[in-house]
């Protein structure tokens, strides 16, 4: 949805531009080509901005994105995010390269990588390399069986969780490094407990990111998925409600918070409670402003976010422009600022939005009870986990300033 843009600037936002430019950078060397059709995903279709072509990241423009990220930014750890389509498709020569280029530019810095995979590619060689190098990977699982293959398909319309589990079981044996990524869908909503409980089976560290999508039918093909402000664009069959997705991260957190706290850790729980400590985010989404993940695609061009991967969005493109150079440029800025600024006074004067900043603006396509827009669409859903976890939330915190592990709010639970 687009944006009420105000360009309000603060004296952070001043300063931020004065200081040398730290951002991120998501890369994908397929561009959004995949191996999978998964009836969600918001970047299956990005293909056509590029005419359909199979899209592949040259080695010279390989080595001109890590040069230009490792030099233009000006933190010491850099974090290199290897994205999709399916990053993996790129094969293991593309990636051998990578890590050869990356060693040749560091320059004293420290580098990192994370790669976000849907792991039906993933065999022996590449736990080998992922463990190597240092990986650490991200794996699409939406949960037990009958969850995960509602929506996570092949292209062939083939169910894939079986192949996925195969993967689990790879790296797990193999030592790699992995979280684990799960959508809250329609076919997940009210069954928060048991995909937590399914997944804390198979690792510690989970994210669970909600689906809201609005698409346009198309004769003969796959639904396009589409900005809500379109023509004919209608909500996403497979989308959760805002209440359905409150509900389940309650239900979630009631089982983290009776057993696990300290013991496996949930991205969103992680992120509330770093708010509530002062501590600022680390994921962009509950930032005040954000814009400091840039996205890089195949063939070079630079976009906003990976969510805002639109030709209005688009930066420029390595091969002419220095990346660091689009950071800093005045269309980035003020999209950051954009998440601030174009918030309805409904969100400023909320007693969570100290916790929630808005959300991110991908959600951003309801309006508010007075008719402003950029209103977020999952609001009621958030307002319920934040009143639900709000006197667990008080007593972490409270132990943290005592010096005290947060795991003892586990103690105050069972006498409450």
């Amino acid at each position: 949805m687009k944006s009420n843009r105000k360009n309000n600037l603060h004296l952070a936002d001043v300063a931020k531009m004065r200081r040398a430019p730290a951002f991120g950078t998501m890369v994908k060397p397929i561009g959004s080509a995949c191996n999978l059709d998964c009836h969600y995903c918001y970047y299956r279709d990005k293909s056509e901005i590029y005419n359909g072509a199979m899209p592949r990241m040259s080695e010279e423009l390989l080595e001109i994105y890590i040069r230009q990220y490792i030099e233009g930014a000006s933190q010491n750890d850099i974090s290199f995010c290897w994205h999709g389509g399916e990053p993996l498709m790129a094969g293991l020569p593309f990636f051998r390269k990578a890590m050869e280029l990356q060693k040749k530019y560091a320059a004293g810095k420290n580098i990192e990588n994370t790669l976000q995979t849907n792991g039906i590619l993933v065999n022996e060689e590449w736990c080998s390399f992922f463990k190597d190098n240092g990986f650490l990977i991200g794996l699409s699982l939406d949960g037990p069986e009958d969850i995960h293959d509602a929506f996570r398909r092949d292209c062939g319309g083939a169910a894939t969780f079986s192949r996925v589990m195969r993967a689990v079981e790879m790296m797990t044996r193999s030592g790699v490094e992995f979280n684990i990524l799960s959508t809250v869908n329609a076919r997940s909503e009210g069954r928060g407990a048991e995909v937590y409980k399914f997944l804390r089976s198979l690792n510690h560290y989970m994210q669970f990111l909600p689906v809201v999508e609005y698409v346009r039918e198309r004769p003969g093909k796959r639904p396009l998925i589409v900005s809500p402000d379109e023509e004919d664009a209608v909500e996403a069959p497979w989308s959760v409600s805002a209440k359905g997705y409150g509900q389940f991260m309650c239900d979630v957190f009631d089982e983290w918070v009776r057993y696990d706290v300290g013991k496996w850790f949930v991205q969103l729980f992680d992120v509330t409670l770093g708010n509530w400590c002062g501590v600022p985010p680390s994921l962009c989404a509950f930032a005040e402003v954000c814009g400091d993940g840039l996205v890089v695609e195949h063939n070079g061009d630079v976009y906003s976010c990976d969510h805002f991967v639109y030709p209005e969005y688009r930066l420029g493109n390595i091969k002419d422009k220095e990346l660091s150079l689009m950071y800093r440029s005045s269309e980035q800025q003020l999209f950051g600022r954009d998440k601030r600024d174009a918030l309805p006074m409904e969100c400023k004067r909320c007693n969570y939005y100290f916790l929630c900043r808005g959300e991110c603006p991908k959600h951003r396509f309801a309006y508010a009870r007075n008719g402003e827009p950029y209103m977020n669409a999952l609001c009621e859903g958030y307002k319920m986990f934040f009143r639900h976890t709000d006197p667990y939330m008080r007593y972490m915190k409270t132990l943290i300033e005592k010096g005290e592990p947060a795991s003892e709010v586990m103690n105050w639970k069972r006498n409450i």
